[in-house]
């Protein structure tokens, strides 16, 4: 299982419910690399989605309230959700948001984080990998403007998950 997010320079996510910047280019990366996939949502996440379920992928919702989402596999608890996560093959992706972020992070093996050299005002933020002593860069991109903003392609890896065997985790 592998974390895919955009953070501004604060690791900031989000802010009022919605996006913190559009991104092109960014929003390419995640469509190339989510294609075919699983990824796993939490319902803010899934309602933010224009045209509801991202297409040719598997969507699940990690969502408690019992709300059913068109075209999407729901978990109402981790539990359900590693069970559904059993039924799949290929490469699983956490989406977002904040919650499902945070409740997964610690399970992923790495975690592909496009970075914006800017500050977004956000509300939300996801964990600063740089200060988890579990968690080291393993790859940047060069810098590069996407729709007027500097980014940066990045690969985390989870150092610490070895140790962490008791957790199940979806290659």
């Amino acid at each position: 299982m592998k974390a895919i997010v955009v953070v501004d320079n604060k690791w900031g996510i989000g802010k009022h419910g919605g996006l913190l910047f559009r991104l092109p280019a960014d929003m390419q990366f995640f469509r190339r690399t989510t294609l075919g996939a699983t990824i796993v949502v939490g319902a803010n996440t899934y309602r933010s989605f224009p045209h509801g379920a991202l297409p040719d992928r598997t969507n699940i919702v990690l969502d408690d309230s019992g709300a059913s989402y068109p075209d999407a596999l729901c978990a109402s608890d981790l539990q359900q959700l590693w069970q559904i996560l059993r039924q799949t093959s290929g490469e699983v992706y956490v989406a977002g948001g904040a919650s499902v972020y945070k409740q997964l992070l610690p399970q992923c093996s790495e975690a592909l984080v496009t970075k914006v050299d800017a500050d977004g005002g956000a509300d939300v933020f996801f964990t600063d990998l740089d200060e988890q002593p579990d968690w080291r860069l393993a790859e940047q991109s060069a810098p590069l403007s996407d729709n007027g903003y500097t980014i940066r392609f990045c690969r985390y890896v989870n150092v610490g998950l070895a140790s962490n065997e008791g957790h199940m985790q979806k290659k």
